[in-house]
This record gives structure tokens, sequence and C-alpha cells, in this order.
């Protein structure tokens, strides 16, 4: 990676993003635990937020702040239970994504300690 690439560049740009994301929503669209969460029938709005919000914070367009302000994730997430068991259930799809990608090892692990801590970050509820 060069010294003025950003980490959205190194991992392929937008088209990587769109693919992690919609990997991901795949697994969602019928997982017992997590289909719950999403309000909306079509998962399509959810996966544009997601798509906007890691292209923001990996370096690429600032199109989430800008159309939804500061992210504010445990605010937004505070409605749905997030539980233990919802953070291995959303962690499980995210794997299948992230290593569908197949990204360099570097940028692989990058990835991958974000998207934990984040689900981590996330817990708000306990069995």
């Amino acid at each position: 990676m060069s010294e003025e690439a950003t980490p959205y560049q190194a991992m392929g740009g937008h088209e990587t993003f769109v693919q992690l994301v919609h990997r991901f929503y795949e697994g969602v669209a019928d997982d017992p635990v997590l289909r719950p969460m999403y309000p909306d029938e079509d998962l399509g709005p959810a996966e544009q937020r997601l798509l906007m919000f890691l292209e923001q914070y990996w370096g690429g367009p600032r199109t989430y702040s800008d159309q939804r302000g500061h992210p504010r994730l445990r605010m937004r997430h505070a409605p749905y239970a997030v539980t233990p068991l919802a953070r291995e259930h959303w962690l499980t799809h995210m794997q299948v994504a992230v290593d569908e990608l197949g990204l360099a090892p570097e940028l692989h692990q990058q990835l991958w300690g974000y998207l934990v801590m984040a689900a981590d970050s996330m817990v708000n509820a306990f069995e």
C-alpha cells in the first residue's frame, strides 16, 4: 500500500465494499436471530447504510455523514437487543463475507479486527 493510498483504496474501493456488504446481508436475510432486528421488509436500506458507513470509515466517500450525520452506532443500535448470540451470528456472516474478498493478509486482518471490535461494542443486552 502506498503512503497515499487509504485502506479503502488498498482493499479495492467501492466494488470490494459492495461485495462485502451484499454477501453479509445474504446471510442476514435467513438468519433467525438477526433478521428480526431489521424492521424493513427489504434489507436494501440497511445494506446501503452499512455500505456507506464502512466506505467512509475506511477512507472512501463521506456519503454516510453527508446523508445521516455522525454515525452514533451505539445510539442507533440501542432500540435492538444486541446479545452476545446476535454478535456471534453477525460475526459469522461477516466472516464469510470478509473471507470471500480474498484480501491480502494484512488488509484482511485489519478489516476483520475492526469488525470484531465493532461487534463487541454493539452488545447491549445479555441473555
